[in-house]
């Protein structure tokens, strides 16, 4: 049934394109009933599939000739993901209650979008993986730059430009790939087993890791990550961080570890303690995890705070796959689930419930607004939000991020120790952000007092309540019950690590 995630989604999508105009109400009822279809269908997916291994879903030949296949299957790791790309379509819905503006062509763009991540996670075939890589693309660039704010075409055009460059270097590799193992077929298991030549996994794997690595916000290649999230509509912003960038770290797990692992192994010299593609990509993780903690503590803007705080995160999810050990990996796997849930909610809160209140996002203006009284509930949701993402215990952060220190330390203790600098900036620019955004004792001034005389902020609206209850409730459920991710997870990392998904 899982597969019907993927085609309940373009259907819909299809249906709202087509939609009359000025039905904006039934425009979003109906996208909410096929993301909550959806959601049904993961969770139905995601029981039926507890103590299974990899299961077939479809696989018709599609260009016979090449070998392609629509084969789409299902493990533990791609059962998460659709999992978290169901929840974060729901509540992406949700927050977008308010939309007004081309209401059908926006929700069209959106269920477009879910669909083409629905496929990539359940993708088995490297050309079909890459088809609906790129089909989550253009969805994207027209969410941001038709209902998008600060510089939005700009932000959409970066980020449209650094994915299709990101595509070009994945497709080089995987197309070198393909004709390396002698063009009898795409899928990912086949070239798995390809005993692809050592020299030739050398140079393909820096490839093809960084043109997936791109889209996961790793530095230096990240800045069209808080640009965007800035830029973009609240629930394109849930989907970037939540779902698009686990796109880039899934395709750096699943076809850069899986298909070209001997690309990790020593080069038999070291530069500065450098010796392996392995310590390069660790060490841009490590810094990601610091830069983005450093740079949000010095962010004006609340959404740029989320934003570089999302690259912070994505950090730890590079540094889990790099240590290539069963912990680290399914850390790097847990965080990618903890993370699409936790910073969905922060950009929801920042984007929805206080920027469309206030119209404005810059810290010294909110400071004088005392929102903890006038949205104590935007306020405590924030407190929670903000927990969450600084990895305390009970939520789903904490024992993400705990096994990808612990697989760190267990290869190079000197990562743990890095990316525990960030950890702390991490609780830093959270709490200033806290502070100053709702906490605040400054005094507003004589014409602030002016525009609040009179002026009560809207009220907080029920789909608003759902979204955060919803993303609140399942990252404390995964936090208190990680089990319940960890037994799908380990079995699909440990096929993974030992050759090739089993």
């Amino acid at each position: 049934m899982l597969a019907w995630t993927i085609y309940l989604s373009f259907a819909g999508a299809l249906v709202l394109a087509l939609l009359p105009k000025g039905k904006p109400a039934l425009a979003r009822w109906l996208a909410l009933a096929v993301a909550a279809a959806g959601l049904a269908l993961t969770v139905q997916g995601f029981i039926a599939g507890m103590g299974q291994g990899r299961t077939v879903l479809v696989d018709l030949p599609w260009v016979p000739s090449m070998g392609i296949h629509f084969l789409l299957a299902a493990d533990g790791i791609s059962r998460v993901l659709v999992l978290l790309t169901g929840l974060a379509a729901v509540a992406g819905v949700l927050f977008s209650w308010n939309i007004e503006l081309r209401t059908n062509e926006f929700f069209a763009f959106f269920l477009a979008l879910i669909g083409g991540v629905y496929g990539v996670f359940l993708s088995f075939d490297l050309f079909l993986l890459f088809v609906f890589y790129e089909i989550a693309i253009v969805p994207k660039y027209f969410l941001i730059a038709i209902w998008g704010s600060t510089r939005r075409e700009y932000a959409a055009m970066k980020l449209a430009i650094y994915s299709f460059a990101g595509s070009a270097m994945v497709l080089i590799g995987l197309l070198a790939a393909y004709t390396t193992a002698g063009s009898h077929s795409t899928g990912l298991i086949e070239l798995a087993h390809a005993n692809l030549p050592v020299s030739f996994q050398m140079w393909c794997f820096p490839l093809v890791f960084t043109g997936f690595a791109i889209l996961a916000g790793m530095w230096p290649f990240h800045t069209w990550a808080p640009t965007g999230h800035v830029a973009a509509p609240t629930a394109a912003s849930m989907l970037l961080a939540g779902v698009v960038m686990k796109l880039g770290a899934y395709g750096c797990l699943r076809v850069g570890i899986a298909l070209f692992p001997r690309g990790l192994d020593p080069w038999g010299f070291s530069f500065i303690g450098i010796g392996s593609w392995r310590d390069v990509f660790a060490l841009l993780a490590v810094i990601g995890i610091v830069y983005g903690a450093l740079v949000a503590l010095a962010q004006t803007d609340f959404k740029f705070v989320i934003g570089y705080s999302s690259v912070s995160h994505m950090g730890f999810v590079l540094l889990g796959l790099m240590t290539l050990n069963q912990i680290g990996v399914t850390g790097a796997v847990m965080q990618m689930f903890s993370h699409g849930i936790i910073a969905g909610l922060l950009f929801a809160i920042v984007g929805r419930i206080v920027y469309d209140r206030t119209h404005t996002r810059q810290l010294a203006e909110l400071e004088t607004m005392h929102l903890s009284k006038r949205l104590p509930f935007a306020a405590w949701a924030f407190v929670i939000a903000g927990m969450a993402s600084i990895g305390m215990p009970g939520f789903s952060g904490f024992i993400a991020e705990l096994q990808v220190l612990v697989g760190a330390w267990m290869v190079r203790p000197w990562w743990t120790l890095a990316a525990g600098v960030g950890v702390v900036v991490g609780v830093a620019y959270t709490w200033r952000a806290l502070q100053k955004a709702f906490f605040s004792d400054a005094l507003p001034s004589a014409h602030m007092l002016e525009q609040e005389h009179g002026h009560e902020l809207a009220a907080i609206t029920w789909p608003e309540v759902t979204g955060v209850g919803l993303l609140v409730g399942v990252s404390l459920f995964v936090g208190l019950y990680p089990k319940i991710l960890l037994d799908a997870i380990e079995p699909a990392v440990k096929a993974l690590l030992a050759g090739g998904v089993q």
